[in-house]
């Protein structure tokens, strides 16, 4: 490998470490400070407070990644202006195209390894996270998860634990409902089965309803039951996608789809995640031409404030996109892949420009 290219990878990585630990940092006691407030009431150590903060930490800084990839990125070219460092590599034949397919190169191959390794490792510390704090939420009696047998709700009221289990949810009916409800001790009180039941409030709605008790069976046209989830509890309930690994990702996928469960959210997930080093590397390229663009004519405060201005603007366009995309307004495919078309488009006519000057 050329002495140059091994100049230029060894300031980028030193660049993207020292903005990656600055924001890791900032975020971890951000996390203590909400950690804090959250168990105020609960007798914790303050190191197992350190603890949880550091289990989250990791999934915020994922979803952060674009800021650092494009202030690192200023951070590397303000070094290489300020030492008079372009200039010699261009005296050396280095020119600008060099320069940037180096750097865009390395940024697809540093963001496809965070892609694989440290999303996974996020999504599992994150899991780890939720699991602890959700034993001192007020919620713990209540639990829903979806598996290849269907949805299952765990749902304690009026002094009863109702064990729900459908083996498909249609739009916003659960579809052939088993709901075996016993006492707070665990004795058998009935069995409540229906083929189709409303969900859209509290106070669920069933319809041919067959109720099994004491080894005698009822039938009735319609039956209303008490509960603490509707749909748009249960539909929040499996949205914080970020504590699943990519391989846990696609199991879920497969049991939401044999549940006939909408596959918009998961699949948005999913299509980020592997788009994610083309956004990273298109990201690097924009804050590169940038660089060229300003790099003698503004102050270092002035660039950095200029990026993150700028990395703002590209993270609201993406999230307006997602949620065109999630709301199914536009194909979902084209909520994601628009604004990195977007992106690549700048990129190239901004590169055509830089080459003619």
């Amino acid at each position: 490998m050329k002495t140059y290219i091994i100049f230029l990878l060894k300031l980028f990585i030193t660049s993207f470490i020292k903005i990656f630990s600055i924001f890791f940092l900032v975020i971890l006691i951000t996390n203590i400070i909400e950690q804090i407030e959250f168990f105020k009431e609960v007798n914790f150590h303050f190191t197992y407070i350190i603890f949880l903060s550091f289990l989250n930490t990791p999934s915020i800084i994922f979803e952060i990644l674009p800021f650092i990839f494009l202030i690192a990125t200023q951070i590397f070219f303000i070094k290489l202006i300020d030492n008079n460092e372009l200039e010699i590599l261009k005296y050396s034949g280095v020119n600008n195209n060099k320069i940037i397919s180096i750097i865009a190169i390395f940024s697809f191959i540093l963001s496809t390894f965070l892609m694989i390794f440290f999303y996974n490792f996020s999504s599992i510390m994150k899991n780890t996270y939720l699991e602890i704090k959700n034993k001192h939420t007020k919620d713990d009696k209540y639990l829903a998860v979806i598996t290849e047998n269907g949805l299952w709700i765990k749902d304690k009221i009026d002094n009863k634990i109702n064990i729900i289990n459908a083996s498909n949810v249609n739009d916003k009916f659960l579809i052939d409902v088993v709901i075996t409800q016993f006492d707070e001790d665990f004795n058998l009180i009935k069995t409540i089965q229906s083929p189709k039941i409303n969900i859209t409030s509290f106070k669920w709605q069933l319809f041919d309803v067959t109720i099994s008790k004491n080894n005698n069976i009822n039938k009735f046209s319609e039956q209303q039951l008490l509960s603490n989830f509707d749909l748009k509890k249960i539909n929040s309930l499996f949205s914080n996608l970020s504590s699943l690994t990519i391989p846990s990702l696609i199991k879920l996928r497969k049991n939401y789809q044999s549940l006939n469960y909408s596959l918009i959210e998961i699949d948005s997930h999913l299509f980020k995640i592997i788009t994610y080093p083309v956004y990273l590397t298109l990201i690097t390229l924009l804050s590169s031409v940038i660089m060229f663009n300003i790099g003698y004519q503004k102050g270092t405060l002035h660039k950095i404030i200029f990026g993150i201005l700028f990395s703002v603007v590209i993270y609201y366009i993406n999230y307006f996109f997602n949620v065109l995309g999630t709301t199914e307004k536009i194909p979902l495919i084209v909520s994601i892949s628009l604004p990195l078309i977007l992106l690549a488009i700048i990129n190239m006519i901004s590169i055509i420009r830089l080459n003619e000057k």
